[in-house]
């Protein structure tokens, strides 16, 4: 967000919260943003994945509660100067009411050091992709259907979050108490695994 005087602010004002569902990060922020339109997507800032940790995303990403947000383009790796994003083996088909599949969700986990050797940490991502230009989406934006679509397969909205405590007190759901979504159960379950292991090792 711009304040009059042009500085840019990306924390939320106090009694604030931005908390969108999974099907409105991609229909009113991503979508938006990759046909260029005049929409919500600007609250959202752009930034380089390859450039910034996420503990240095505070500041820069537009940040409610404990999550930051902001988009960033397509890349082949994740990797940083100190670390890289791993991608779990699993993604989640995002769909809007019954139009269809308008895009997807992957989960990501960073870990500091060289892969594939890294450390994991708690921090952990959701990546947004679009994955359909059809009547799902155009739908929403009629007046968009003959336009040229310049952007659709370089923008990604990212949610990172920094996962404190064990993996019961973690909550992948909206701040609003929606239910975890099958892919937010399968990371719960796959945390609760790796706990064990690390548990039993010092046994």
């Amino acid at each position: 967000m711009e304040m009059e005087d042009g500085r840019r602010v990306n924390h939320l004002p106090p009694g604030f919260r931005f908390c969108p569902t999974d099907e409105e990060l991609v229909l009113h922020f991503l979508y938006p943003k990759s046909l260029r339109l005049p929409c919500y997507s600007n609250i959202i800032p752009e930034l380089d994945l390859h450039r910034l940790h996420p503990w240095e995303l505070d500041g820069k990403a537009l940040m409610s509660g404990k999550r930051y947000f902001f988009f960033g383009q397509k890349m082949e790796n994740r990797v940083l100067e100190n670390g890289y994003w791993k991608q779990l083996d699993m993604e989640e088909p995002i769909f809007c009411g019954g139009s269809g599949k308008v895009g997807v969700k992957k989960l990501f986990e960073f870990y500091i050091g060289g892969a594939p050797f890294g450390m994991k940490t708690n921090w952990v991502m959701q990546e947004y992709h679009l994955c359909n230009w059809g009547s799902a989406l155009s739908s929403h934006y009629p007046k968009t259907k003959g336009i040229r679509k310049l952007d659709s397969n370089k923008w990604v909205l990212c949610k990172v979050e920094e996962h404190k405590g064990n993996a019961q007190s973690f909550n992948y759901s909206d701040e609003d108490g929606s239910e975890l979504s099958c892919l937010d159960e399968m990371f719960l379950s796959l945390d609760d695994d790796l706990d064990d292991i690390s548990s039993s090792h010092f046994l």
